[in-house]
């Protein structure tokens, strides 16, 4: 990882990088509930008793609420400022409302009325979903702040992946190697209120270390000298979607893999994968520790072609290797011997070999492409100062994250669709089911064709995006000018 950019320059708005690595742990606080309620479908099915059709219809209505919560909460931190800063009290009380609505509904749901038990559901998760926004928009808007200096913000793409590697990959181990034979199965409550206290700790720890890393920065006065400021309108929306092209491309690209990603990474999605089509589900937790390092070794790569090539150019990449390495992963899946991988010194063998080796290119591209565009955005927030004159990070990160979760809606629906079409219409894959050829081959579509789609269409369409690393200089050094 490059260091030059460290302060002392006086030519950027540099932060050390300590303050990137604990800044990026906002994103990871947000992870970990979005890891936690990414298991939500099997505790409405299994535990609160809610059908698969009206579990699926649930979370999409959950995910669209989502969406449009972005635009409100980006306008509200566009004009907020305080004693306290203008991004923390936004981080502080959406942890806090996340933690309260997901504990009420993890421990109190299934012991609700059943008359009122849906509606009760519908609110409890309506508050997580703000509480979630509140945060957030903060981890999309606070780059903009954080440093403008072209040889840092990949960096925060290392944090950023390595920490999201570390919550999803801590939950699933957690879960599927210690939740899971402890408890039986997705079918005890009990699971899911321990998986929850968990999360609630580790998260509130790791947004009081993000409020840390930004602390300096977060200041009225500190603001003020990125800008002049001004006030937010509401049509200010229109403005920014009518005349700034890149977060219009940046959005595009960003959505497809988004929907792609969330096909991919659904806990059904998983359970299918190394549950019944691999039979061992004991691996779903394990390959995060295993491939952990060498994939941020790929990761790092990435952030070095990013320093040296452009953002732009190091996404375009690495979108592209991820379709090659998801086409190898495609036909390893396909061979019959699957079922032999495993992690034990005594038992590996060549289809282990190759399924590890594949797994970690696939996933070190998957880090990068999912997380580069965070400072990316914060280029396109750049691009709108040096156009318009405006600074309005929240704005432009709640833009973005607004059509984001409208595709990772659109994602869940798509799997509730496919499971109803597969004939799963009261409860969800099981781990242990019967693998049949139509859930082997949908197995591979769901995991394998998806993102091969979504990601021929994001490359597609940064051919369209014109902050490469040119044009970022021209835009950086413009700024500086107008300090």
């Amino acid at each position: 990882m490059d260091t030059k950019g460290q302060p002392g320059g006086g030519h950027y708005n540099d932060a050390r990088y300590w303050q990137i690595g604990f800044f990026s742990l906002n994103n990871a606080a947000t992870n970990l509930y979005l890891a936690l309620m990414g298991y939500i479908s099997y505790y409405a099915n299994s535990i609160a008793g809610f059908s698969v059709m009206l579990v699926s219809c649930i979370l999409t209505g959950m995910n669209i609420f989502d969406a449009v919560t972005d635009p409100i909460v980006g306008f509200l931190l566009d004009r907020s400022k305080g004693r306290f800063g203008k991004f923390r009290p936004f981080m502080l009380a959406g942890n806090v409302i996340m933690a309260i609505s997901a504990v009420l509904l993890h421990f109190t749901t299934h012991e609700v009325n059943k008359y009122v038990r849906i509606p009760y559901f519908v609110i409890i998760y309506g508050l997580f979903v703000v509480g979630f926004t509140f945060q957030t928009v903060v981890a999309k808007s606070g780059q903009t702040i954080l440093t403008d200096n072209p040889k840092q913000r990949p960096v925060s793409t290392y944090f950023d992946s390595m920490f999201v590697m570390a919550a999803y990959g801590g939950t699933a181990v957690f879960v599927a190697n210690y939740l899971v034979p402890k408890y039986g199965g997705f079918t005890s409550k009990g699971l899911f209120q321990e998986y929850v206290i968990w999360v609630v700790a580790v998260s509130f720890i790791c947004t009081v270390l993000a409020m840390i890393g930004i602390a300096s920065k977060d200041k009225d006065s500190m603001i003020r000298r990125q800008s002049n400021v001004q006030k937010v309108r509401i049509r200010d929306y229109w403005e920014i979607i009518r005349h700034n092209k890149p977060i219009r491309v940046l959005i595009v690209a960003a959505c497809t893999n988004k929907f792609a990603a969330t096909v991919y990474s659904h806990t059904t999605v998983g359970v299918m994968l190394f549950g019944i089509l691999m039979n061992n589900y004991a691996i779903a937790g394990l390959i995060g520790i295993v491939t952990a390092l060498p994939t941020m070794i790929v990761v790092s790569l990435g952030i070095r072609v990013a320093q040296k090539m452009g953002q732009k150019r190091a996404l375009v990449w690495f979108t592209t290797f991820g379709i090659i390495f998801q086409l190898i992963m495609t036909v390893i899946l396909m061979q019959e011997n699957i079922t032999t991988v495993s992690f034990n010194p005594r038992r590996i063998n060549s289809i282990t070999f190759w399924f590890v080796l594949v797994y970690i290119l696939l996933n070190g591209c998957k880090s990068i492409t999912n997380n580069m565009v965070v400072p990316m955005i914060a280029d396109c927030s750049d691009y709108e100062r040096y156009r318009s004159g405006k600074f309005v990070p929240g704005l432009m990160g709640a833009l973005f994250s607004f059509v984001d979760k409208a595709f990772a809606a659109l994602g869940t629906a798509f799997v509730g669709v496919v499971m109803l079409v597969m004939g799963y219409n009261h409860r969800f894959p099981q781990i242990g089911d019967e693998l049949t050829l139509e859930l082997k081959w949908t197995t591979l579509f769901l995991y394998c064709g998806i993102p091969i789609i979504g990601w021929v269409c994001s490359v597609s369409s940064m051919k369209f995006y014109e902050l490469d690393k040119k044009k970022m200089f021209e835009v950086t050094k413009h700024l500086r000018r107008k300090r």
